[in-house]
């Protein structure tokens, strides 16, 4: 009996990981070994290969002397032997087809052109050819080895002609990524995914180095980086990641925009609104209101069509004000008609009362009830506000990146452009600034060019421009067309004021108002709206629930002709206050308290002791009497000064004229020289402040001497 290995068939695999004396330790130089010495044409002693991956198995009989030989030691000493590898099984229909799914573009392509390949064969067959010659036909045709395909056919055998695809997907890539996997222990990877997964974003070789200096004092297997990082792709899906790192802004960042449907829409059945800063210097003239020339960047106030996307009014300004935005929806009133529904962002320039004033949704700004309404809640306009710090809520938003582009770098600007973010301004920025004038006219031109525009690729101008798709929607659509009445709605201001408890009167802007009809009105809050450019024309007066009251025309002009100039003046009465502030905080450079402590920190001098009473007031409580405090004995001189005392009392205070003649006699005497006691000239000197002093010294000053008698 001839000796034998306990293992007959191998493949290029097997016999390049068996590492067989005079082989090669690849299966690429195996294949390339038996390709050289014909192997597979051997016959009988080479076969195709069952199961998944297919191939080419050889009998032993073909390996060099020595490998049989080393094959057949190895058979004696079982324990020794190389352990076979498991031949898989195939897959099933669904694990096929989910494994397919899975595999990139690539190894896609190839089993679509290797069932290719197969179909051919089958086609000869069916037309007469012989398998062998329908193979080798097939094979010439589609660039494949005879013996490539015969593998191609027995890996679909017993298949399904529709489930063939994934039988044919080529398997070693995703067997290679299997084998390379490294498994990474559940305590290192809780570890590094609570150091990773934090809102500081620590890089992930930081954080491993962290991990493994603690998995190695406890005995935890660590992982190689590499592995580490492909197992947190693998465990963390980008979502969670996003979210630890990032925050949930972020994290709604990745979820798409909500697509909505303007096919539903019409022209002029809602508007988008909103503010836009240009990045262009421009030079904005003295105006008549007393606004002074100044250099700054153009805000524009934009109202665009949401079905047709056309920009159709729009008013440009030194700052973005809710009396940009108030004459913008009256252009937009008087030549296009009213919005049912306007869409606005949430900036004080439209939550303010007199555009929404009235709407309950309103996010700035209390809400009253006895709040006045608004120009858009009067027309019956129903708002809504977009999402704050959300661009994709706001279709406007996209007409603002265009004109961006389009305005902001027009070739008349160049020198003025101040690039849109602080680290990509030009080298020429802030070289010039442009006329307003120029300005405005560059802006109506691509504005215009923006509406005209064709090739459109929204859902309702299909190639055409945003002005076609408008024309032709609001010339089928119903239209609301505002009335005389209505018109004084956004041509005047309007300011909840509260009448004059007496007479009905109201005061505005340093103007006063009044009919004899507006008696009824006293004590109550009423809207008024006037003429921004006047004033002096007077107010119409309506109630808080917009019913028309009446005209009040104006009966005290003080004020400043105009809006605008009364917001100019406001301006500069705030400066000029804030500035005698500033005035006083520099020349009080010293606080009170500064001033107490070098007080408390003078030295103390005694106080004087008061003099002894000579007169005792009695106390009758029932029979005590007060006592007088026993008084040191008096000399000689306390009596004199005593009786000086009481000599000068000759005139008290309160005879009047005597004790004024005597004052003046005495305070002469002081003036001349002459002598008079202490106690006199006190006496004197304390009635002369006296009003009573005061007084005779202005009858005397009129009437002469004679008044005194």
């Amino acid at each position: 009996m001839t000796a034998a290995p306990s293992r007959l068939w191998w493949t290029a695999a097997e016999l390049a990981e068996a590492r067989l004396p005079d082989l090669p330790a690849s299966k690429r130089a195996v294949n390339a070994l038996a390709e050289r010495e014909g192997w597979a044409r051997a016959p009988r002693l080479a076969r195709r290969r069952a199961g998944k991956g297919g191939g080419w198995e050889y009998h032993w009989t073909l390996l060099p002397s020595r490998a049989q030989g080393a094959l057949i030691a190895a058979a004696r000493a079982p324990a020794d032997a190389p352990a076979a590898p498991a031949t898989p099984a195939r897959m099933g229909r669904d694990e096929a087809w989910t494994w397919f799914e899975g595999l990139p573009e690539g190894p896609k392509a190839e089993a679509a052109r290797r069932l290719l390949a197969v179909q051919a064969v089958e086609a000869l067959e069916a037309g007469g050819s012989s398998r062998h010659l329908a193979v080798a036909e097939a094979a010439r045709r589609h660039g494949a080895g005879a013996r490539t395909l015969w593998t191609w056919l027995d890996l679909v055998a017993g298949a399904r002609a529709d489930d063939r695809l994934p039988y044919l997907a080529p398997r070693h890539r995703a067997a290679r990524r299997a084998s390379r996997r490294v498994e990474v222990d559940a305590r290192f990877g809780d570890l590094l995914k609570a150091d990773v997964l934090r809102d500081s974003r620590p890089s992930v070789t930081s954080a491993y180095d962290r991990c493994r200096a603690i998995a190695e004092a406890k005995g935890i297997p660590v992982p190689p980086l590499h592995a580490a990082r492909r197992w947190l792709r693998r465990s963390v899906s980008p979502a969670a990641w996003t979210l630890a790192r990032q925050g949930v802004e972020a994290l709604s960042r990745m979820r798409p925009a909500q697509v909505r449907d303007k096919t539903t829409l019409r022209a002029m059945e809602a508007v988008n609104a909103d503010f836009h800063r240009f990045d262009v210097f421009a030079r904005f003239p003295a105006s008549p209101d007393g606004q002074r020339e100044e250099v700054a960047r153009p805000q524009m106030v934009a109202i665009q069509d949401v079905y047709s996307g056309r920009l159709l009014a729009w008013r440009v300004d030194r700052t973005a004000n809710s009396h940009a935005a108030q004459l913008c929806f009256g252009e937009l009133i008087e030549r296009w008609g009213i919005p049912e529904r306007v869409l606005l962002d949430n900036g004080r320039e439209f939550a303010a009362k007199i555009i929404t004033g009235g709407a309950r949704t309103r996010f700035r700004f209390r809400v009253r009830e006895d709040d006045m309404e608004g120009l858009l809640t009067s027309l019956g306009c129903q708002i809504h506000w977009a999402t704050p710090y959300s661009g994709q809520s706001k279709p406007i938003e996209r007409a603002f990146r265009d004109l961006c582009d389009r305005v902001a770098k027009h070739p008349a600007f160049q020198g003025a452009y101040t690039g849109n973010r602080p680290d990509a301004k030009p080298e020429s920025h802030g070289s010039r600034a442009v006329p307003l004038a120029t300005f405005v006219e560059v802006l109506e031109r691509e504005i215009a060019a923006h509406n005209a525009r064709p090739g459109r690729r929204s859902e309702v101008a299909f190639g055409r421009s945003f002005a076609e798709a408008f024309d032709e929607s609001y010339a089928r659509g119903p239209v609301r067309r505002a009335t005389a009445a209505q018109r004084r709605l956004w041509l005047m201001g309007a300011e909840g004021l509260r009448a004059h408890r007496d007479s009905g009167q109201l005061s505005f802007m340093g103007n006063r108002y009044h009919a004899p009809w507006m008696v009824a009105i006293r004590e109550r809050r009423v809207t008024a709206r006037f003429d921004r450019d006047d004033l002096w024309a007077g107010l119409h007066v309506y109630g808080l629930d917009g019913a028309y009251l009446g005209f009040a025309p104006c009966i005290a002009k003080v004020g400043f002709f105009d809006a605008a100039g009364a917001r100019v003046e406001r301006k500069l009465k705030r400066d000029w206050l804030a500035a005698s502030k500033a005035e006083l905080a520099a020349a009080r450079r010293l606080t009170a308290a500064d001033v107490a402590a070098e007080l408390a920190a003078l030295p103390g001098t005694a106080e004087e002791a008061p003099p002894a009473a000579t007169v005792i007031r009695p106390v009758f409580d029932g029979g005590a009497r007060a006592r007088p405090a026993e008084a040191p004995a008096e000399g000689p001189a306390e009596v004199a000064d005593l009786v000086a005392r009481l000599q000068a009392r000759e005139a008290p205070v309160g005879e009047g004229r005597a004790a004024f003649a005597r004052a003046r006699e005495i305070l002469a005497r002081l003036d001349g020289g002459g002598a008079v006691t202490d106690a006199q000239a006190a006496w004197a000197r304390s009635y002369a402040t006296t009003p009573e002093f005061r007084a005779w010294a202005a009858l005397v000053e009129d009437f002469g001497e004679g008044a005194l008698g």
